[in-house]
């Protein structure tokens, strides 16, 4: 082990093993270590009998539930946006080779108490039960000029510079009401808080085109795709990429002791009582406790259910958003239900997953709105996490910290941090014009 590196990666998380990726093709030396001895991290797939011992302190799951190894039950379990960039990541670094895909069934959104599907273009917003006669109309003209718009056809922008036009200032141009913004701006456009309504509504034109071109792309009924076998099947694809340029991995590695000179600077890691010399450390936030501050913190539940979520049209994987005005919280909350049809779970099982930013101490209290929606359940976990974020100044130290998973299940923010801790690291920005038809194949 001493030798010198790169870059040292510690934590075989998915936001890890990317990096270690995209930097082992970038041709950097990379050495990647976990202290556990299964890839993934806090984002890690579980089988019943790891679900069970994690809840409930046993090894002996009820026979009822079927055979263990037919779950993979992810613990950070987010959807992918088809056209999104994870997916320009896969292609960029043709993992997308060790995955396959499938589309997810349906994407919905929670209003006055019952759960629709989200319109994503000006015909969808005609049908919608969301809106009444006249608002579908502007909701339609509205659609059509999303469509229709064009960074550089300034003759699409219909005379509006949206880098300084505010959503809210072009929301009201098409006289759209509280309850249709709301469901674009966090179905659709995927904010997780109103703070976008203040800021310019270019981010929102771009995140509603992103979702429409993705339902277009596979033509189901969600804008959304998901590995058969879970998000498990990630990290490991990425360490497959990273071995194939020469990366290194090593698991079961305890202790993982981040070694610093006299400036502070990153020296090397240390495991075992043997030093690996390195001029970078990457890492999730336990890894270097002293350089994160708290920021949140999530709640979830976990069931185990014999039937889809009700009133999502017998989707056998689907999201539903939960607005947060809609339950008079300060977050939204998102549910997340998958099934045998992604071989998560054993034939006639579904894993539904409830998640929200916390904002009480009370999980099975706080969750219930979006508990109440799934009917009912025959195994139900509940869990709280911290949320860290990096406090440290990387070019005084060298050592970058990605930041925990929030409690949204899709993969939006996740690959932000990615990319903007990819430039910090390299200095490089990652060109994702990919062709994005050659992962096209891998729908069923």
């Amino acid at each position: 082990m001493d030798e010198e590196y790169d870059v040292i990666v510690l934590g075989t998380g998915l936001k890890e093993c990317i990096l270690s990726g995209l930097l082992s093709v970038d041709g950097l030396k990379v050495l990647h270590m976990d202290r556990n001895d299964y890839y993934g991290g806090e984002s890690t797939s579980l089988n019943l009998v790891q679900l069970w011992k994690r809840f409930r302190g046993s090894d002996k799951p009820p026979t009822h539930l079927g055979s263990s190894r037919d779950y993979n039950v992810d613990m950070i379990p987010k959807f992918i946006m088809a056209n999104g960039a994870l997916v320009r990541v896969l292609i960029h670094t043709n993992v997308t080779k060790y995955l396959n895909f499938k589309a997810v069934d349906g994407s919905y959104v929670y209003n006055k108490g019952k759960i629709h599907k989200v319109p994503a273009t000006d015909m969808e917003a005609l049908k919608s039960p969301l809106m009444g006669i006249f608002e579908k109309r502007r909701a339609r003209k509205f659609f059509i000029y999303v469509q229709e718009y064009n960074e550089n056809v300034p003759k699409t922008h219909e005379g509006m510079d949206l880098t300084r036009v505010t959503t809210r200032e072009l929301i009201a141009k098409y006289g759209l009401d509280a309850n249709t913004m709301e469901f674009i701006g966090h179905a659709l456009a995927l904010h997780r808080d109103d703070r976008y309504l203040d800021e310019p509504a270019l981010d929102t034109v771009k995140r509603m085109k992103l979702y429409a071109e993705s339902l277009a792309r596979f033509a189901g009924g969600s804008p959304y795709i998901y590995p058969l076998y879970g998000l498990g099947e990630l990290p490991q694809a990425f360490a497959r990429l990273s071995a194939v340029y020469g990366g290194t991995y090593m698991l079961n590695k305890p202790e993982c002791k981040v070694e610093f000179n006299d400036e502070g600077m990153v020296i090397g890691v240390t495991s075992e009582g043997e030093t690996a010399k390195c001029k970078k450390v990457v890492c999730d936030p336990s890894y270097l406790p002293n350089k994160v501050r708290k920021v949140g913190k999530v709640a979830r539940a976990i069931a185990i259910m014999s039937h889809p979520i009700p009133n999502t049209n017998d989707s056998h994987s689907v999201q539903v958003i939960l607005p947060q005005k809609q339950l008079g919280r300060k977050s939204d909350m998102y549910l997340f239900c998958c099934s045998y049809s992604h071989n998560v779970a054993p034939k006639g099982k579904f894993i539904a997953f409830v998640s929200t930013e916390a904002e009480t101490d009370q999980p099975e209290i706080e969750l219930k709105p979006g508990i109440d929606l799934l009917g009912p359940v025959e195994e139900i976990y509940f869990e709280t996490y911290d949320r860290y974020e990096p406090a440290n100044e990387p070019p005084l130290d060298n050592c970058f910290v990605s930041t925990s998973y929030d409690s949204t299940t899709h993969f939006e923010s996740t690959v932000d941090d990615v990319l903007n801790m990819y430039t910090m690291i390299t200095g490089k920005v990652l060109d994702l014009n990919v062709d994005l038809s050659s992962a096209s194949a891998a729908e069923e």
